[in-house]
């Protein structure tokens, strides 16, 4: 077994959370397999054998083994393995369509102009607090029928998850057995309601597959979005000129938010569970192990994109793995996409001078498997 120690040395944490990807593109050379000791789990850089083990679910499962005395978010789509992720899919697809999505646009626009204007005056603003949190958050919260006003424990029981803090678990769990017990009696035109029909109509799911599936589409309905709107800043900060053409030429938007997510890729590792033993690259890895997929390491790869460390904002093509790949690509991409398209557009309309804080120290939040801001403070 490689140890990790001549790696993970050199590096202080800090700067990996800011700036990982010196670091694996040293990986990418030398150690594209690797055991991390403190993790307890092997780490995959390179483009190619990423997507591989996220395509082979048969050999590489998303049925991660968790701690004894958790039992919420044990058994949500994004960490079961077929034939149960077919089954929850399915009933997924009939409640969270493409079509829901695109009829979402309205109204993510109206609260995307409500937002600036309670703060166009000031002049500045934390984008994160003001902007990137508030916008996804109230959407999931209207999707799923919620009181808005709850968003605050709502963002704190998402970034509690994130952290694999089991009192988030079992606090948002709590709430959605609460909700899911108070909607069976009156149904509404949410999608918890939605969800409720079809599951009754439907093939029968468990009370605790029901709560799970609830938790995912909050936290995966707000999370990514946050920190993509606010990376997206940070590149167009980065690269000034980039910027210049977009405002030019706003047709290239989704296109630049493609290179956003390349570029800085909200979620940097996904974890994935050996079923059998196997090889990667070189390295025999054996049954039962836990593997961290690297979605930013290989969204850098030089044997796959040229320029890896540019921001190219028309980058074509483009095929980028920060929503994963197979059948466990992101629930949320869709919706993603659309508020990132529609809040952007309005940042650049209404605040096209829009810079972050020249004194601000951008301090990035303290996880290896996000890449995001904790603030980030801007002037317009």
């Amino acid at each position: 077994m490689q140890s990790n120690q001549q790696f993970i040395d050199k590096n202080q944490a800090s700067q990996l959370f800011g700036n990982p990807f010196p670091w694996y593109a040293k990986m990418r050379r030398e150690s594209p397999v690797f055991y991390h000791s403190k993790r307890d789990s092997w780490m995959v850089f390179r483009y190619n054998d990423v997507k591989r083990i996220l395509s082979d679910w048969q050999t590489f499962s998303s049925k991660i083994p968790h701690p004894p005395e958790q039992t919420d978010f044990t058994q949500a789509l994004n960490v079961t393995d077929p034939p149960k992720h077919r089954s929850l899919r399915t009933l997924v697809a009939q409640v969270f369509t493409q079509r829901r999505v695109e009829l979402l646009a309205p109204r993510i626009s109206e609260i995307t102009h409500e937002l600036i204007d309670r703060v166009q005056e000031q002049e500045q603003m934390d984008f994160i607090h003001d902007f990137s949190i508030p916008l996804p958050v109230i959407v999931i919260a209207e999707i799923l029928g919620i009181p808005v006003e709850e968003r605050e424990d709502f963002k704190r029981w998402s970034d509690g998850i994130v952290a694999e803090d089991l009192c988030a678990y079992q606090a948002m769990g709590d709430y959605f057995r609460h909700l899911l017990k108070q909607r069976r009696g009156k149904l509404g035109k949410d999608l918890v309601s939605d969800l409720i029909a079809a599951h009754e109509q439907g093939e029968k799911l468990t009370a605790q597959e029901l709560v799970d599936f609830c938790m995912l589409l909050l936290v995966a309905g707000n999370e990514t979005t946050t920190t993509l709107l606010a990376n997206a800043i940070v590149c167009f900060h980065e690269y000034p000129e980039a910027y210049e053409r977009l405002k030019n030429e706003p047709t290239l938007l989704p296109v630049a938010i493609e290179e956003v997510l390349r570029y800085r890729s909200p979620v940097q590792t996904i974890t994935r569970f050996t079923k059998v033993e196997t090889q990667i690259g070189h390295q025999t890895i054996p049954a039962g192990q836990l593997i961290q997929v690297c979605l930013g390491s290989a969204n850098r790869d030089e044997q796959q994109f040229k320029q890896p460390d540019e921001f190219v904002i028309d980058r074509k093509p483009n095929e980028h793995v920060a929503f994963g790949n197979g059948i466990h690509f992101c629930l949320g991409a869709p919706l993603a996409r659309l508020e990132a398209t529609i809040g952007l557009q309005a940042v650049l309309e209404r605040l096209p001078n829009l810079r972050i804080e020249p004194d601000a120290k951008l301090e990035f939040v303290a996880n290896e498997d996000i890449h995001g801001l904790k603030a980030l403070p801007v002037l317009f």
